[in-house]
C-alpha cells in the first residue's frame, strides 16, 4: 500500500502483522508461557504529521467511520469502535510521557477482523510505531508492547494479556517467540515446517468472536479466583497437575488443569522444534500435542464452539498432523498442521463438513512464519 502521496509531506507507512498462537492459549494472563508467531498479514497505516492537536483516522475497511479526535481530551471511555484502538495508543503514549503530534492516519489490512489473528494487536502496533516515529522518538519495542496493551486494557477495557502486541513487534521471520508472561524473557525458537515438508492452515470459521464479550473476562475471573484459594499470585507459578487438588469446585479445577497442561505443552512443543532437525517425527508429535490442546480448551476451558470442534476434526480425518482452536475462544479460527501433500483435501473435508452444517464457507490462510513490524518512512524509525 502506497499512501503517502495522499497525505502530504512528514509521512511514513508502517506495518503490524497478525499472529498465531502454535501453542499457550490462555496462559499469558495466568503470567504463563506463550508460542506465537507472526503471519505475512498485517494491519498497514499510512500517516502523517498535523501542525494541530488532532487525531484524524481513516479506514479502508470502514470508509463510512472517519473519526477526528482531539488528542487532549483524550480519555478512557471517550472514543468507541475500531478508532478507539489508535485513539488507545495516543492516549497511552501520552500517558507514558511521550509527546504525541496531531497525524492522519490512513489504515488498510488483510487480516480478516473477528478471525481471532489479532487485528486489534497490530492496528495498536503499527499506530505506536506511526506516532512514535512522526515523532521522533526512538522508543524500544518492547516498551512500546506494554504501551499498547495498556491501551487495550484501560482506554478500551479488554482484560487481555500481553501476547498479541509481543508477537507483532518482536516475532523474527522463521521462528516462533517464547515468551514467559510473567518475566518477559523472550527467546526466538527456529520454526520452519515447510522444511520437513508441512504447512500451516488457518481457518477462519467466520464465527466472530469478541473479547469485549462476557466470555472471556469470565473465564480470567475464573482463573484469579482458583489462584486465590491455592494461594498463588497466579496460576501460571504451577507447573504440577497435582498442586490444584485443593479446588473443590470442578469447574475451577478444569480451568487451572488447562493452564497447567498447555504451559507444559509450550515447553513440550519448543523442545521437539528445536530437535526437528534431527527428529523426523518432531512434527507429527507437534500436531499431536495441538489436538491435544484443542481438548483441554474444549472440555476444561469451554471456550471452543462448534465450528472450531468440526473444522479440527474433518482436518485430522482427512490428513492433518493436528489442529486447535487459536485465539480468545468463542469464535474465530483454527490453526492445522498439514502435510503439504495432504493440503487440497484437508480443505475439501472442511468445506464439505460446513455445506453439510448449512455454515458459511470457512476462510483459508496460508500462515507462514513472518517478521514483525516494519517501517518505510525517512531518516527517523523505531527499528
Amino acid at each position: 500500500m502506497n499512501q503517502m502521496t495522499t497525505i502530504g509531506e512528514r509521512a511514513g507507512i508502517w506495518s503490524a502483522p497478525g499472529r498465531a498462537n502454535l501453542m499457550g492459549e490462555h496462559t499469558d494472563y495466568n503470567q504463563g508461557l506463550v508460542l506465537p508467531f507472526a503471519i505475512a498479514q498485517s494491519v498497514t497505516v499510512a500517516a502523517a504529521r498535523r501542525d494541530d492537536r488532532v487525531l484524524v483516522l481513516r479506514s479502508r475497511q470502514a470508509p463510512a467511520e472517519s473519526a477526528t479526535i482531539a488528542l487532549d481530551s483524550l480519555v478512557p471511555g471517550t472514543v468507541n469502535g475500531w478508532a478507539a484502538y489508535p485513539a488507545g495508543v495516543a492516549w497511552a503514549l501520552r500517558d507514558a510521557g511521550y509527546q504525541v503530534p496531531g497525524a492522519t492516519i490512513e489504515i488498510n489490512s488483510d487480516l480478516p477482523v473477528g478471525a481471532g489473528l489479532s487485528s486489534s494487536a497490530g492496528l495498536e502496533c503499527a499506530t505506536a510505531l506511526a506516532l512514535t516515529g512522526l515523532a521522533g522518538a526512538r522508543v524500544p519495542r518492547t516498551e512500546l508492547v506494554q504501551i499498547a496493551r495498556r491501551a487495550e486494557n484501560v482506554f478500551i477495557g479488554v482484560p487481555s494479556g500481553i501476547m498479541d502486541q509481543s508477537a507483532s513487534l518482536l516475532c523474527q521471520a522463521g521462528h516462533a517467540l517464547l515468551l514467559d508472561c510473567r518475566t518477559l524473557e523472550i527467546s526466538q525458537v527456529p520454526f520452519d515446517p515447510a522444511a520437513a515438508g508441512n504447512a500451516l492452515l488457518v481457518i477462519n470459521t467466520r464465527a466472530e468472536h469478541m473479547h469485549d464479550g462476557g466470555g472471556y473476562a469470565g473465564r480470567r475471573a475464573e482463573c484469579e479466583e482458583a489462584a486465590r484459594q491455592l494461594e498463588v499470585p497466579f496460576l501460571g507459578c504451577l507447573t504440577d497437575a497435582d498442586d490444584i487438588g485443593r479446588l473443590a469446585d470442578p469447574v475451577l479445577h478444569r480451568r487451572a488443569r488447562h493452564v497447567i497442561t498447555d504451559n507444559a505443552r509450550v515447553l513440550a512443543v519448543v523442545d521437539l522444534l528445536r530437535s526437528a532437525s534431527a527428529d523426523p517425527g518432531a512434527y507429527r508429535k507437534i500436531g499431536a500435542l495441538l489436538s491435544e490442546a484443542h481438548r483441554s480448551l474444549r472440555d476444561d476451558f469451554e471456550v471452543s464452539w462448534p465450528q472450531a470442534d468440526v473444522t479440527v476434526d474433518a482436518a485430522v480425518a482427512a490428513g492433518a498432523l493436528g489442529a486447535r482452536m487459536i485465539g480468545g475462544g468463542f469464535g474465530g479460527s483454527v490453526l492445522a498442521l498439514v502435510p503439504t501433500k495432504a493440503g487440497p483435501a484437508v480443505r475439501a473435508a472442511i468445506a464439505d463438513a460446513f455445506a453439510r452444517h448449512s455454515w458459511a464457507a470457512p476462510e483459508f490462510i496460508d500462515a507462514v512464519p513472518s517478521g514483525g513490524a516494519a517501517a518505510w518512512i525517512p531518516s527517523t524509525t523505531n527499528r
